[in-house]
């Protein structure tokens, strides 16, 4: 995190700097005043840089999975996003795996996107994981924004035979087939050892 501040410091103009400064040592104080930060965010550092600002202001106040799901459902689409971005810093087990589940129920790519994180990537059972990768497909979402994609498809002959139906659907429907799908179904092709993932069975 430190990383990011620095980098997002130095991005911001003046005002915003000391905008941030002080609403990180609320967020992480006594009173703990995230909502409100959280919230004003987008407002005080701009859209280009509210996402990391957000994600700083989780970690900084050891944001939970009852603060982060109250967060997410109260939040604007920009909100939630910057929720799922922090998960995988702030939450280890599947506790606010509910969250993904519901930012792949969207039609917002972006939210999509942020679901197939480092988080969503560690949690998500197989057959939800699958989906997610043909939502992407469908919606147009890269799958350069999956995480751990070359691992989680490896040898997947399940995710081989939902793209495969995939692209027979397109084509039939004189439909083009995206180029990202030839991309993933090359890796389920590949049959180097993976790790078995929870669920996947």
């Amino acid at each position: 995190m430190p990383e990011l501040r620095a980098r997002l410091a130095a991005r911001l103009p003046a005002p915003a700097r000391d905008w941030l400064d002080a609403a990180l040592a609320e967020a992480a104080g006594p009173e703990k005043q995230l909502d409100i930060r959280f919230a004003e965010a987008g407002r005080r550092t701009g859209p280009d840089a509210a996402d990391d600002a957000r994600v700083l202001l989780l970690h900084a106040a050891g944001a939970g999975p009852d603060a982060l799901g109250r967060l997410y459902r109260q939040g604007t689409a920009a909100e939630r996003r910057a929720v799922l971005r922090a998960l995988p810093h702030l939450v280890d087990g599947d506790e606010a795996l509910d969250l993904v589940e519901d930012a792949l129920r969207t039609n917002d790519t972006r939210l999509v996107a942020a679901a197939l994180g480092p988080y969503g990537a560690r949690h998500l059972p197989a057959h939800d994981w699958r989906h997610a990768v043909l939502k992407c497909l469908f919606t147009g979402v890269p799958v350069d924004a999956v995480s751990r994609l070359a691992e989680r498809a490896r040898g997947d002959a399940e995710l081989a035979r939902m793209l495969g139906d995939f692209a027979a659907e397109r084509g039939a429907a004189g439909r083009t087939v995206p180029p990202d799908l030839y991309r993933v179904l090359a890796l389920t092709e590949s049959q180097q050892a993976r790790p078995a993932h929870p669920e996947e069975s």
